[in-house]
């Protein structure tokens, strides 16, 4: 059962988009995706919740990370498997395993978390709360963006985990990421 949580081996470049929610991450990833001529995988919770928001009139709840969790993995090992290159992430599991403890008062699901620590990146953004906050149906905290963006910094930092953090206009942030990915692609070239 667990297996469906679990990265499956590739080729490419894994970089992580990372940060609070509306940051940039989702206009960056397809910026990267095209500037590389390779693939990015979506936010599986934003249509997940988006669906369940329009059919129940119903926010996240803990019993929904799993199926979260379980839809990006899935998504990603399939979207891996159509590169040798760079493999652009729009979210991981552990900007869902952030999002847990910070919404249901520290906790997170065991397998959840075991496979956010578990599962292997070459690179995370993490994106700054310098950019216009855009209102939605999921979107929820804008009042606490400075906090959240501290989770998301902490988190990478308990966790050892290779970032970069990305500020200023979308130009700005494009630049800054296309330089560092490109130091991690030039010994696949």
């Amino acid at each position: 059962m667990e297996e469906k949580f679990k990265q499956q081996p590739s080729n490419c470049v894994k970089v992580v988009l990372f940060g609070p929610e509306s940051t940039g991450k989702t206009t960056l990833s397809r910026q990267l995706a095209r500037y590389y001529n390779s693939v990015w995988v979506p936010e599986y919770a934003r249509e997940y919740l988006q669906n369940k928001w329009n059919n129940e009139r119903k926010t996240c709840e803990p019993n929904d990370l799993l199926p979260i969790a379980e839809g990006q993995m899935r998504l990603e090992n399939e979207l891996a498997q159509k590169t040798d290159t760079v493999l652009i992430c729009d979210t991981d599991l552990l900007e869902t395993k952030v999002y847990s403890e910070a919404y249901y008062i520290g906790s997170c699901d065991p397998i959840l978390e075991k496979y956010a620590l578990e599962n292997t990146y070459d690179l995370y953004l993490l994106t700054y709360i310098d950019t216009p906050w855009e209102a939605d149906d999921l979107r929820d905290k804008p009042e606490h963006r400075k906090e959240m963006f501290e989770a998301f910094k902490n988190e990478l930092i308990k966790q050892n985990r290779p970032y970069i953090l990305l500020k200023g206009n979308k130009k700005k942030r494009l630049e800054e990421a296309v330089k560092h990915i490109d130091k991690l692609l030039k010994p696949q070239k």
